[in-house]
């Protein structure tokens, strides 16, 4: 028996929007192109919405707004308020409770709403399409009683329209009439806001698949430096799941996070304060307490074994060896965390490097003899 299709839970409004803006791009864009070619104007125009819609959702719906990772003024505000309505991915109100929800639900198949347990697809954009729960807009009270932030609740749809589609029309008329502003329109407008959708889309979806699990691996989200790369940053997502309330994502100095410096800019200008830092003994603490745990049951696994060769016997006498003194640099700097007592910078090099030796060492186990792993 078919199973009914939930037709009337279909969010057909934001449905059409999606699947229409899609093709246009896909179809309108490669004509334009052909028939009008594409000039430097164009090009930077696109990098500049691009950059300006797509960092106000990583800036301000998500680090200000849904995470209060830092405060701002009205100017810092306002602007990301503008720009993030034409990103098209509804009021900052709305995005804020859902991700809310996403980050206290996270992997729950009934209670996340993106959850990736539903499937790629569904986490992607599919949760998108049928919107089967209501918005429990009781967790954003907060947000409620911002002025601004209502305001663009009540009227983020014409926002978009204006400063998502019309003004880069306008600027693409003022440079070179009505072909330009075709091209603005369909480039800077349309294409624009579906790359940076689905850039969206895909930290909800591929962080959630793809990736490593650095500082906890009892979470489906994982770093990505690739999608860092699209979407300012934001890639670095096993970190953010562990440390929500930190304004970076990227933590590691070599790591691109441009919505961070962003931040760190506007705090130096007297735009941004109060930015939220995780403590470096945190971070390295969670750091090993995921190797240990990895280590535990690497050793586990190797319980019993009939070890084949000197090396691999070598290989696990190591691990266990490296493991043991893990295990003890992992409940002192728990303690010191606990306490409060700051721990030096040497220590914190020292303990993370056990950390990496340890990781080393499972590698190599693995390597040796794949089928024990």
């Amino acid at each position: 028996m078919i199973p009914k299709f939930p037709l009337d839970r279909v969010n057909w409004f934001t449905s059409s929007f999606l699947i229409v803006t899609f093709f246009t791009a896909l179809i309108g864009v490669p004509i334009y192109v052909a028939h009008h070619g594409l000039d430097l104007f164009q090009v930077l125009l696109f990098i500049f919405f691009f950059i300006a819609t797509g960092m106000s959702i990583t800036l301000g719906y998500h680090r200000l707004f849904a995470h209060k990772a830092f405060q701002a003024g009205r100017g810092v505000k306002l602007t990301t308020l503008i720009f993030g309505a034409a990103a098209f991915e509804d009021s900052a109100l709305d995005w804020a409770s859902d991700h809310r929800q996403h980050h206290k639900h996270v992997d729950h198949e009934d209670d996340d709403p993106y959850s990736i347990s539903r499937g790629f697809f569904w986490a992607h954009m599919g949760w998108i399409f049928f919107k089967l729960y209501p918005r429990p807009l009781a967790n954003v009270a907060d947000l409620k009683k911002d002025p601004l932030v209502m305001w663009q609740h009540r009227h983020h749809r014409p926002l978009g329209v204006l400063a998502g589609l019309a003004l880069p029309a306008a600027i693409g008329w003022l440079y070179g009439g009505a072909t330009s502003a075709l091209g603005a329109f369909l480039i800077s407008g349309i294409a624009r806001l579906v790359c940076v959708q689905h850039c969206t889309f895909f930290i909800n979806s591929l962080c959630h698949t793809i990736g490593k699990r650095p500082y906890d691996s009892g979470t489906s989200a994982r770093d990505s430096w690739l999608m860092a790369l699209f979407t300012f940053g934001e890639g670095y997502h096993n970190y953010h799941h562990s440390f929500q309330h930190d304004y970076r994502n990227g933590v590691k100095p070599w790591q691109w996070d441009p919505t961070k410096w962003a931040i760190w800019t506007l705090s130096k200008l007297g735009l941004a304060t109060e930015l939220r830092r995780v403590p470096e003994a945190k971070i390295v603490l969670a750091e090993l307490r995921e190797m240990k745990d990895r280590a535990e049951a690497q050793i586990e696994n190797g319980k019993g074994w009939k070890i084949p060769s000197p090396n691999l016997e070598e290989a696990y006498a190591t691990l266990l060896e490296l493991s043991q003194q893990l295990a003890e640099g992992y409940h002192e700097l728990e303690k010191a965390v606990g306490d409060r007592i700051k721990v030096s910078s040497a220590a914190l090099s020292r303990w993370r490097q056990l950390g990496a030796d340890v990781g080393d060492q499972i590698l190599l186990l693995r390597t040796l003899q794949p089928g024990l792993a």
